[in-house]
């Protein structure tokens, strides 16, 4: 379908659902064509996505379903990661 630039200024609603049909607009200017709008192509479902990476070997796909087991935090000796950071960068200022 093409439309001219007036036209289309004019009867924006009538591009709009030619789009919506699957159709390829052409915005034309003295008749000659300067720019196009074409229907967005549906993305793929995010499943689909997945199971694709999965088959190359890009991610490994959940054996469960369900929530994540809580997480628990470690216990360790010594002093906190954070006094560790602030003495390193105390030492190197």
């Amino acid at each position: 379908m093409k439309l001219g630039l007036r036209e289309a200024n004019q009867h924006f609603s009538k591009a709009i659902k030619a789009v919506r049909a699957g159709k390829k607009v052409v915005l034309t200017e003295r008749g000659q064509p300067i720019a196009v709008i074409t229907p967005i192509k549906e993305a793929p479902a995010p499943e689909a996505a997945l199971k694709r990476m999965a088959d190359e070997g890009l991610v490994t796909l959940p054996t469960c379903n369900g929530p994540l087991p809580r997480f628990q935090p470690v216990r360790v000796s010594g002093k906190p990661v954070s006094q560790s950071i602030i003495d390193d960068r105390d030492d190197h200022a």
